[in-house]
């Protein structure tokens, strides 16, 4: 009670929590939802948010994750009340090490790392080693007197899955990408966690439900020092199907080449949703919907893709594109001027603004896909005999016949144009350009052919097996309305009747690259 008093007035009562990632990867959906969750909680209740970084693995911890997670937090809309390092605090660290030793509470132990492994590990013959031979032990280990593997310090605790004296510090040769070479020696997530939670006078140490099995260690070593214990909250982590988030796996997906990079737009790493082209405020939508419950959410992207259709309905200018070109000549247009039309960027939000579109009966394209040479049952597209109207240009084409080139391919469909007001309203309306930019459009499906790559009994030869040989196809040849030319990087578009793509990072000014988004809605299927 006398700490928690201390806690309250230091904190003014105040909700406090963090945010605490490993800098050794890029953060992923997942994460979104436990940064929401820190973030939001706080926010809601006039509390303040940490974002600390849990840097006590220096082998696999890079300057670039380090940065990379900043920028992410930062993407997705907040702030942190400050930003720390659990290496701040290795000094006093090290000295509740020395004294929990005093106290009997933690010994320096020899048995290897493959001792160790496992849930029922063989007892430490020095746990009953004096207290002042561990302390000397110890500061052998800080001054470099051991070789890595030689020595740990554990604590006396048995935890709640039953796994007997967790290592609290061991040795590492490795410089420290954010405390340089001060120190060989290194606490464990089991040992810094609650100890920087409580000198940060965190109120709500929130967790997914994996590190239920830490809180009685969590507790204990608070309590075994008397400090001020924070309250562990956990709840269930945010799992997708159809890809992997392990940041183990992802390196090999990257090392085998199978994706490029962590931004893949195949992968559900944050930069890759971002370079995808969905929005910080669908994500939000996402997380709220999934919720703060203790069951493991493992969940479809369908619902992802709803949550992004949502929010670039209402934000994603609309232009016309075709993916795969094919020539149109209008017989009875050739003389005609190119006409200005004006199109409304966001049909439904006229206070959006327009944009101009040139229709140029010379310079005509339409999409493969909405023409063929024979009709069958149910389709409303160009065919001989059946007419379409052309979107935003007030024009209806007719077939008159089909040009080939040597192979037997569609070279050119000739056609005649009347006013929309002149004939009959045709069954379907189509896109089409005048004033095309050349485009290369990337069309990402799911990366793995299972639901669950991870699981044996589906994939017994593993995730990596598990690959599917048509997750991105690529458009080389797609034109665009000139409309997106200035648009920057990551800049979100609707090509109407395809679906939602973002400019991406690899546009050069002789061809813009964009990446698919997500499809129009599963039933607005073209006939």
């Amino acid at each position: 009670m006398r700490l928690l008093k201390k806690h309250l007035e230091e904190t003014g009562g105040k909700v406090v929590t963090r945010f605490p990632p490993e800098p050794n990867g890029i953060l992923h959906i997942g994460h979104a939802k436990a940064i929401n969750f820190n973030f939001g909680y706080a926010k809601a209740h006039g509390g303040i948010t940490y974002l600390r970084y849990d840097d006590t693995n220096p082998e696999k911890e890079e300057e670039r994750f380090i940065r990379g997670i900043q920028e992410m937090v930062k993407w997705l809309g907040h702030k942190p009340y400050k930003i720390n390092f659990s290496s701040d605090y290795f000094g006093q660290l090290y000295e509740w090490a020395v004294e929990l030793i005093k106290r009997g509470h933690a010994y320096v132990c020899h048995q290897t790392q493959d001792e160790l492994k496992g849930h029922n590990p063989p007892p430490s013959p020095w746990r009953e080693r004096p207290v002042e031979e561990s302390l000397l032990l110890f500061e052998d280990m800080k001054r470099g007197k051991f070789e890595e593997g030689e020595a740990t310090l554990r604590m006396k605790h048995v935890m709640e899955d039953s796994k007997q004296d967790p290592v609290a510090y061991r040795i590492k040769y490795t410089p420290h990408p954010h405390a340089g070479d001060a120190w060989c020696v290194y606490p464990t997530y089991d040992f810094t966690h609650c100890l920087c939670d409580s000198i940060e006078n965190i109120s709500h140490s929130l967790c997914t439900k994996e590190f239920q099995a830490r809180r009685s260690s969590y507790y204990w070593l608070c309590n075994a020092l008397d400090l001020y214990c924070p309250v562990q909250w956990e709840y269930g982590r945010l799992n997708l199907q159809y890809t992997v988030v392990s940041k183990r796996k992802i390196q090999k997906l990257i090392g085998g080449g199978i994706v490029a990079d962590w931004d893949d737009p195949r992968l559900y790493t944050l930069t890759a949703l971002r370079r995808r082209g969905i929005p910080p405020e669908a994500i939000h939508k996402f997380t709220a919907k999934v919720g703060v419950t203790m069951s493991q959410a493992i969940l479809h992207p369908n619902l992802l893709d709803s949550c992004v259709r949502d929010e670039l309905n209402n934000t994603a200018t609309r232009v016309m594109a075709v993916l795969d070109p094919v020539k149109v000549v209008v017989e009875n247009l050739a003389d005609v001027q190119a006409l200005e039309v004006e199109v409304l960027n966001i049909p439904h939000l006229p206070g959006k603004g327009a944009h101009k579109v040139f229709f140029d009966p010379s310079n005509l394209y339409i999409d493969a896909s909405d023409f063929k040479e024979v009709a069958e049952s149910g389709y409303r597209r160009l065919a001989p005999g059946q007419p379409v109207g052309l979107k935003h240009a007030g024009y209806v084409i007719s077939h008159l016949r089909t040009e080939k080139d040597s192979s037997g391919s569609v070279a050119a469909v000739v056609v005649e144009a009347h006013r929309t007001e002149e004939v009959d309203k045709p069954k379907a309306f189509i896109q089409w350009v005048s004033r095309p930019v050349p485009s290369a459009v990337r069309l990402y499906y799911s990366l793995f052919l299972h639901p669950n790559p991870e699981d044996p009994a589906k994939v017994p030869n593993g995730f990596l097996s598990d690959i599917s040989p048509n997750s991105m196809e690529v458009k080389s040849s797609a034109m665009v309305d000139e409309t997106v030319l200035e648009a920057g990087p990551l800049t979100g578009f609707q090509f109407e009747r395809i679906g939602y793509f973002c400019v991406d990072f690899d546009s050069t000014p002789q061809q813009m690259v964009f990446n698919r988004t997500v499809s129009l809605r599963e039933d607005s299927g073209k006939s």
